[in-house]
């Protein structure tokens, strides 16, 4: 189950952050969301420690933690998704669709005319969006 999902600016800013759960783990999903940019940084800066090519955006697994685990993705303009959840088997190809679904609403979200390059994601539209990509998330997983 996804539990999280953030989109943060290439200074590591926070653009959009939508958290599935209950609003008692909001803040520590923020928190995890946080750490998460430090794991990003290093795969970017040290990309022969950790694997992924240059031209490869999907990061993998950023880190586990007790109950969550947490995926990156990269753009090539530097805007980062994470994407936290609480499944502990979950198949790399899944993950990748679902960042891709991500990376398209996240274009078709700031190629509105109205939005600010480099602002918060503020689209009722996006928000609903996510919340249909996360759903059906949850049901690809499960068969």
């Amino acid at each position: 189950m996804i539990v999280c999902v953030a989109v943060v600016g290439h200074q590591n800013n926070p653009l959009y952050i939508q958290s599935f759960t209950d609003a008692d783990d909001a803040l520590k999903l923020h928190h995890i969301v946080h750490c998460s940019l430090d794991v990003v940084g290093e795969r970017v800066n040290n990309p022969k420690k950790s694997g992924p090519t240059l031209n490869e955006t999907f990061l993998g697994m950023l880190y586990p933690t007790e109950n969550y685990e947490v995926y990156g993705y990269l753009t090539n303009t530097k805007v980062k998704f994470i994407l936290v959840t609480t499944d502990l088997d979950v198949r790399d190809t899944d993950v990748r669709n679902f960042f891709r679904r991500f990376h398209a609403a996240y274009v078709d979200a700031v190629s509105n005319p109205f939005h600010v390059p480099g602002k918060k994601i503020t689209s009722k539209t996006f928000a609903e969006r996510m919340s249909t990509i996360v759903k059906s998330f949850g049901l690809s997983s499960a068969v």
